[in-house]
């Protein structure tokens, strides 16, 4: 699994890269025919995957524990103009609440998970082990529609 965490890790740099190419406005900017921008889809990676750790596995008892859930949960869009600070609080929680879940999965606190199945890919994630590998597609997808979201700016 280290290999995971370490693709998730440098997938998330290589995202980070991205947004600090652009400005703010840039990161806010919702071109016309689309329903969110580039700073949405970040901010979506680093709860999804927090939620998905720890609201399955039982550790948190709902995603309110997880800063800015609410702004970046699945079936959101986005409602404000995000601030320097937000981006750079989201941008050291991608790393940071990755290294976590890496310290906790080691320690084995995620030994029971409550079956889910994705909307982005149909498919239901039983052990903690596939919600980290399906993280990888997970954040990848999202870089992906950042760099489309990009060609409109």
């Amino acid at each position: 699994m280290n290999e995971v965490f370490n693709f998730i890790i440098n997938s998330r740099k290589a995202f980070i890269r991205l947004i600090d190419s652009l400005t703010i406005e840039q990161l806010n900017k919702i071109p016309d025919g689309y329903n969110n921008n580039i700073i949405w889809n970040f901010g979506h990676i680093v709860v999804s995957t927090q939620t998905l750790c720890y609201v399955r596995t039982g550790i948190l008892a709902d995603a309110a524990a997880v800063k800015f859930n609410d702004f970046y949960k699945k079936d959101t869009k986005p409602t404000y103009t995000v601030t320097e600070e937000e981006v750079a609080e989201l941008k050291a929680t991608a790393l940071a609440s990755i290294e976590k879940i890496k310290e906790d999965y080691n320690a084995g606190k995620f030994a029971n998970i409550t079956p889910y199945t994705t909307a982005t890919y149909g498919k239901q994630l039983n052990s903690i082990e596939e919600v980290l590998i399906t993280t990888v597609g997970h954040d990848n997808v999202h870089y992906g529609y950042a760099n489309a979201l990009k060609k409109y700016l």
